[in-house]
């Protein structure tokens, strides 16, 4: 089943849903089909997200949200994090990551009133890595900040990542690298998303638990991948270790 989703559109019973991917395909599921999407859809303006994203049906209705909050609550922040990963035709692979903030009603801060719905922070970076996690370029662009012509000249001091490997050491070294005024500290939070997201980028190309005589490199980095785990003992075998035997 082939979904479309208005990405921050104008239409309301689309912009007030949760920012979960989920539940918004959730919510516009029974209007969907292979070769059409909602009528709010046809009509937004707004470019799609995620045009033509597939999805089986029994993982919307699969999904586990958060329990219902307990009282009365009403918004008054938003983050959205997001990282993309290309393969591009050189070889090379491009980690695309954003953050933004919003506020939901008008924010007053030192440099003006930031008005609702404009970004309090909306800043970008592009890292590029090669096959062995090295980095070989970067591009930071501060495009909302608090306060223009401070924030947004400090893009080109993360082109000091050149070089470093995104899965040794990388959030450790960010860390000294760009601490207090030596960086932003959003940027920097966003650099911390990386490691992971670009071992995502390069898993797409190969099964998780395929077996090449090396040790996966998600197992022991987390409690479910721990190799004494049954989840390990069922999905990687080979690699399985009784905890007695330690």
């Amino acid at each position: 089943m082939a979904l479309w989703v208005c990405w921050a559109a104008a239409e309301p019973s689309h912009r007030d849903r949760s920012y979960s991917i989920l539940k918004k395909f959730a919510a516009c599921r029974a209007d969907l089909s292979a070769d059409a999407r909602p009528e709010c859809c046809r009509e937004c303006p707004v470019p799609l997200f995620l045009p033509n994203f597939s999805l089986q049906a029994d993982l919307l209705t699969a999904a586990m949200p958060l329990s219902e909050p307990t009282c009365g609550r009403a918004r008054v922040h938003t983050r959205r994090i997001e990282v993309q990963g290309f393969r591009r035709d050189d070889g090379l692979f491009d980690l695309d990551a954003r953050i933004t903030d919003l506020k939901d009603a008008d924010y007053l801060i030192a440099s003006g009133v930031r008005r609702a719905g404009d970004p309090v922070h909306d800043l970008f970076i592009r890292v590029t890595i090669d096959a062995s996690f090295v980095i070989v370029d970067v591009e930071a662009v501060s495009d909302w900040v608090p306060y223009p012509g401070g924030c947004d000249t400090i893009g080109p001091a993360y082109r000091h990542l050149i070089g470093l490997n995104l899965v040794r050491g990388f959030r450790r070294t960010v860390g000294e690298m760009f601490a207090d005024v030596r960086g932003c500290s959003h940027l920097t939070e966003l650099l911390l998303s990386l490691p992971t997201a670009a071992i995502q980028t390069f898993a797409t190309f190969r099964r998780d638990n395929e077996d090449d005589g090396e040790k996966p490199f998600q197992l022991d980095r987390c409690h479910a991948l721990e190799t004494t785990s049954d989840t390990v003992m069922r999905y990687y075998p080979g690699w399985y270790r009784r905890r007695d035997a330690e």
